[in-house]
């Protein structure tokens, strides 16, 4: 959430501009309308009016009260001071359902305006612009035509498509014998090489949380119709376990010396899709359930962007341990998240689809989220008031696409796939996967 504090503020604080005028040019930046800080002030000095005649009134009805007390106290008539009384409060009673109302609609307002952006964020309209960092690996040389993973995994009978359509509709899979086993080894690579190689603590959440815990984490109230609702109930099934872990500190102050923490959890994530009609229909690309291990960062303000390369070096360390070729991009001003104010994009090397696709997104949320979910930390020093604490989430990895990635770069041209040698360990020491 953007400070409505900040945005009052006309001090140059940003290479000469206010707060107010650098938030509008982020926002334009990312294809928004500047009208909406001019907005958003407006309802904010509307609400500074409206409590200032109440505090008004309220002195009145002091005075008034006073007065009646006096009046009462030597037994003098006090009917036209009541009869102002009454008069008084109810008029504050009714300026003060107005502040309520005003009130939640600057709140709702707030919470639907995205993050600002760090000034490294390179200007663009799409992902056409996102700068790319670095490659790393070189593709393989195939003397084959490379297959798309759903083929290979039909083919091997590994993959059923037809049936988890059958049984749930579309964007569902069965994932079975080895692709199963090798989905199950490759959440249990992941964690061990977070938990003992990164220095992350792992956690496991639960995979439905309640509306106030997604709009701390920013997918409510905007992308509402992105996450699945169980009906009857606030529970909604987490599209990520972003939403939980980072929920975890809501509404708490912790010590400085606390972080920062790293926590990495595993989770199914359920998403609805909406707006992709079309697009990765066939294979495990975009499903409605898929598993993720999920990296998630609580940092002072001064060492976020230091944690953020870590992140990232993170979630590298996976792709460099199973030699798949990827690279790096940091994301454009119209290709970033709601809620990041910088995102890089790790992207695999997909040989059948011929393309780098995007396998986890590491982000600097900085404290946007901490604002939503108040969540802060205090300095140590005497008197120190809490701060705002920084959070960073990131993908380490999305396993169906590490899945996808492996069966398309390590397939033979018999229609086998070799096992990366870092996974033979969790799969019975299984080096090749054919057919049955």
């Amino acid at each position: 959430m953007i400070d409505i504090k900040a945005l009052d503020n006309d001090e140059p604080l940003f290479g000469g501009l206010s707060f107010a005028n650098y938030y509008k040019n982020a926002l334009m930046a990312r294809g928004e309308s500047a009208d909406l800080v001019d907005t958003a002030k407006a309802l904010n000095q509307k609400r500074r009016t409206l409590v200032h005649e109440i505090e008004t009134l309220k002195a009145q009805q002091n005075k008034v009260g006073a007065e009646i007390a006096q009046k009462k106290k030597s037994k003098e008539d006090a009917s036209q001071l009541l009869a102002e009384m009454q008069e008084v409060s109810a008029k504050g009673k009714a300026l003060s359902t107005d502040l309520d109302t005003l009130e939640l609609e600057l709140h709702d307002f707030m919470l639907r305006l995205p993050n600002v952006l760090h000034a490294d964020v390179p200007a663009g309209k799409g992902e056409g612009e996102n700068k790319e960092v670095k490659r790393v690996g070189e593709p393989k040389s195939m003397a084959f035509s490379p297959k798309e993973h759903w083929e290979i995994g039909e083919r091997l009978d590994i993959l059923d498509f037809e049936r988890g359509t059958k049984v749930a509709g579309a964007r569902f899979t069965f994932l079975k014998g080895a692709a199963a086993r090798m989905e199950m080894a490759l959440i249990q690579f992941m964690l061990d090489t977070h938990i003992e190689e990164n220095g992350y603590e792992m956690i496991i959440p639960p995979f439905a949380v309640n509306s106030q815990s997604l709009t701390g984490t920013g997918q409510f109230p905007k992308f509402k119709d992105d996450v699945f609702h169980l009906e009857g109930t606030d529970y909604h099934m987490i599209p990520t376990a972003e939403v939980p872990v980072t929920n975890l500190y809501a509404g708490e102050i912790l010590a400085e010396k606390d972080l920062p923490q790293q926590l990495v959890a595993y989770s199914p994530c359920f998403r609805s899709e909406a707006g992709s009609y079309g697009k990765d229909t066939k294979g495990l690309i975009r499903q409605h359930q898929f598993n993720k291990v999920e990296l998630v960062m609580f940092s002072h303000p001064d060492k976020s962007y230091e944690m953020h390369e870590k992140m990232l070096s993170d979630a590298e360390k996976i792709l460099n341990k199973l030699e798949l070729p990827y690279r790096v991009v940091t994301l454009c001003s119209g290709d970033i998240g709601f809620g990041a104010a910088k995102t890089y994009d790790i992207e695999v090397w997909l040989p059948g689809q011929n393309q780098y696709r995007e396998i986890s997104s590491c982000s600097n949320c900085e404290d946007f989220q901490a604002r939503r979910a108040n969540m802060r930390f205090r300095p140590e020093g005497p008197k120190a008031k809490p701060l705002f604490l920084h959070t960073l989430n990131g993908s380490g990895l999305a396993v169906g696409r590490t899945l996808i990635a492996i069966l398309e770069n390590y397939q033979l041209a018999d229609g086998r796939v070799e096992v990366p040698q870092v996974l033979q360990q969790y799969m019975g020491h299984t080096k090749v996967l054919g057919p049955k």
